[in-house]
């Protein structure tokens, strides 16, 4: 089983109606609940663990999470309002304005957490999540308390307008990807986590150099890059497709690799035994599920059937 651990939200979409008129969607979202929908709806264990509101958005959210297969019983419910994030499209490009004080997602504590089965194989953390304390604290010590014998796979997904304390934040990242087997990441999330780096190449070895064994390097269009730390590298290009927008398509890449790796008995922590064939197949399937996702409106992983 793949516990995805972090946060759940409602994306505000815009869209046109048939007058014309510019209006906006609530649609249930958030980094790392996406990946957990990507992987219930590729028919992988999965269970999810956030806090989640009792307002009509959370609502929402938990009927997101259920029909798409995802068990909502590590759930940790609240009256306290949902985190709301606004978001523009241009040209394909997403951007995102955040609505998240006090809310049921970011007042987490470390008693609040469930306990960890021993069917957990794998821990996924990522998102805005690890942005604001006090649950980038909890999912943190939540890390640090589970992380043993599981692969860990983490996607930074770096948002910079939502930073308050970057040198926190900075601070808590290197410290969880210290322990971290698997992380995915793009060319923003480098050259924010490493600003001195002369080059991609030169980021993507200081990140091997926190801990990560293999970094997932995505290029939107292009492709994606698994760098293993013995040295050895793994492409797989995207698939050409119509692309509406880009909203959830890493999440849902994520999903795919996590699936792909659980589909050939691969989830382990020592990925470092891995074959190139396994992770390339791994590879292959989540970019497979991408391009799936970017060609429909807003979050929207593939079921195992479309893939």
């Amino acid at each position: 089983m793949i516990l995805c651990a972090g946060e759940c939200l409602i994306d505000m979409l815009p869209f046109k109606g048939d007058d014309g008129i510019s209006a906006l969607r609530p649609v249930a979202g958030g980094a790392v609940m996406n990946t957990a929908i990507g992987l219930g709806r590729l028919e992988a264990p999965v269970q999810f663990v956030s806090g989640v509101s009792n307002d009509q958005f959370g609502d929402m959210i938990v009927e997101h999470l259920r029909s798409s297969g995802v068990p909502t019983e590590s759930v940790i419910f609240s009256d306290r309002p949902t985190t709301l994030a606004f978001v523009a499209v241009n040209d394909g490009v997403v951007s995102y304005d955040f609505y998240d004080e006090a809310t049921a997602g970011r007042m987490l504590s470390p008693d609040q957490m469930p306990a960890v089965s021993k069917e957990a194989k794998a821990l996924f953390f990522g998102g805005i999540s690890l942005i604001s304390e006090p649950a980038a604290d909890t999912y943190a010590t939540f890390l640090q308390e589970n992380a043993d014998g599981r692969l860990v796979v983490m996607d930074p997904n770096i948002r910079p307008a939502f930073i308050k304390d970057e040198a926190a934040y900075r601070a808590r990242l290197y410290k969880m990807l210290a322990q971290t087997d698997v992380v995915k990441s793009s060319d923003e999330d480098l050259e924010w986590l490493f600003p001195d780096a002369p080059s991609i190449e030169a980021a993507i070895k200081a990140l091997q150099n926190l801990g990560p064994s293999i970094v997932l390097f995505t290029e939107g269009a292009k492709g994606a890059t698994a760098f293993r730390s013995k040295g050895s590298s793994i492409f797989v290009a995207s698939e050409k497709v119509r692309v509406v927008d880009t909203v959830g398509a890493g999440d849902t890449f994520n999903a795919g690799f996590l699936a792909g790796l659980s589909d050939q008995g691969a989830l382990t922590g020592d990925v470092s035994d891995l074959t190139d064939d396994v992770i390339k197949s791994a590879l292959a399937f989540a970019a497979k599920c991408a391009a799936i996702s970017v060609g429909r409106a807003g979050a929207q992983p593939p079921w195992r059937h479309e893939v």
